[in-house]
């Protein structure tokens, strides 16, 4: 078994908003042009015409992750304030409404509008994913199938979409509501081989349901165009360094599997069932209420998991150097995740005497300073 490239690449999709008014915006032409004439093919729009996505180079590690986020960012920020626009990178707007945001017009985009109808219509969230290589194809199956437990764990860590049409949800993940209304979403089914994987594609592709496996949307799964598995169920980070803390746990964990598999072990994979469980309790509570180890058999607060995880991870951390970017989780919990600074961002504007439209406007301004902090 040779060892896999365990290469990173990273997508972020985000929303622009006017600076003044810091409700949503369509993205110009020229903005679009002049940051394709810049990133090339690592910038290119999204469903929503007040969307735009990036993808960073295939990184090492995240130390080279974090040099080419930070460019793709800062050329995102620089062109759009040519329009007095700013980029933020939160999965829901706070106060914008759906029903006025128009797709682009781009043939993918209206096939989709046009098979999934009202559902697509709703689609204004934002995600991002982490793609880690590993070339087997049948490696890469038989790792999502032990890695999709640990996704809830990188949910809670990134929930960022506590508001939606100007009302606080209640969830800390509200975008993971509106995506699961599309179909094939969720965690990964169980699969044995990734001809399993592909005999289930080729039987929609040839009833003409979908054309290819990127229209496989699960929170996991084997990337359609490279040879990677590609973890999809995280929130969009305001912060840069949280976007690479989730990278980089997502890419340790991947290579412990593997070590696991080397010795002929591997990670206890647990019923679908019981993994939806810790998504829903991710996607209500974020890091605020704990998960469910289903080896103890009871609820275990955040805090005492994230510690588990790291000292899992520490050799793995280790290769890689990002052992620190880690860490940075431990921050999470202590400063709360973008859901939880987001809501003491609109709850310290009421208490300064603004009203609601106040307190979303200040939660909007609070997404703008967070994504430029580090860049």
């Amino acid at each position: 078994m040779e060892d896999p490239a365990f290469t990173i690449g990273i997508e972020e999709e985000y929303l622009l908003v006017d600076r003044d008014s810091l409700a949503l915006a369509e993205a110009p032409e020229d903005l679009m042009a002049a940051c394709a004439a810049e990133l090339e093919d690592q910038v290119a729009p999204e469903f929503l015409k007040c969307q735009i996505e990036i993808g960073t180079k295939v990184c090492a590690n995240v130390a080279e992750a974090r040099e080419d986020l930070q460019r793709l960012r800062s050329t995102v920020s620089r062109e759009a304030a040519k329009h007095n626009l700013t980029p933020i990178a939160a999965s829901c707007h706070p106060f914008a409404d759906w029903r006025e945001q128009h797709h682009t017009d781009k043939e993918r985009y209206n096939a989709l509008s046009s098979d999934l109808a009202g559902v697509v219509q709703r689609m204004l969230i934002c995600g991002m994913h982490v793609h880690v290589g590993i070339e087997d194809p049948d490696r890469r199956v038989d790792l999502m199938n032990q890695l999709s437990y640990f996704l809830p764990h990188l949910l809670a860590l990134s929930t960022s979409s506590p508001f939606w049409q100007g009302r606080d949800t209640g969830l800390d993940s509200y975008r993971l509501t509106v995506f699961d209304n599309l179909p094939r979403t969720g965690l990964p089914p169980r699969m044995e081989s990734f001809s399993e994987f592909e005999r289930a594609v080729g039987i929609l592709t040839q009833v003409g349901v979908i054309e290819d496996s990127s229209k496989i949307w699960w929170d996991l799964r084997p990337s359609s165009h490279f040879p990677t598995i590609e973890s999809r169920i995280c929130d969009v980070q305001p912060r840069l360094e949280h976007t690479l803390m989730l990278a980089a746990i997502t890419q340790a964990i991947t290579r412990l599997l593997w070590r696991l598999a080397k010795k002929n072990q591997r990670w206890r994979i647990y019923d679908r069932f019981l993994v939806s469980e810790n998504r829903w309790r991710a996607q209500r509570y974020g890091t605020r209420e704990g998960l469910i180890d289903f080896g103890r058999g009871e609820i275990v607060p955040m805090a005492e998991l994230l510690e588990e995880m790291i000292e899992l991870l520490q050799e793995d951390a280790l290769f890689f150097t990002s052992l620190g970017e880690i860490e940075t989780a431990r921050d999470v919990l202590r400063t709360g995740t973008s859901a939880t600074r987001q809501r003491s961002a609109y709850q310290e504007a009421r208490k300064a005497g603004g009203d609601h439209d106040a307190g979303l406007a200040a939660v909007v301004r609070q997404l703008i300073e967070e994504f430029h902090e580090d860049l």
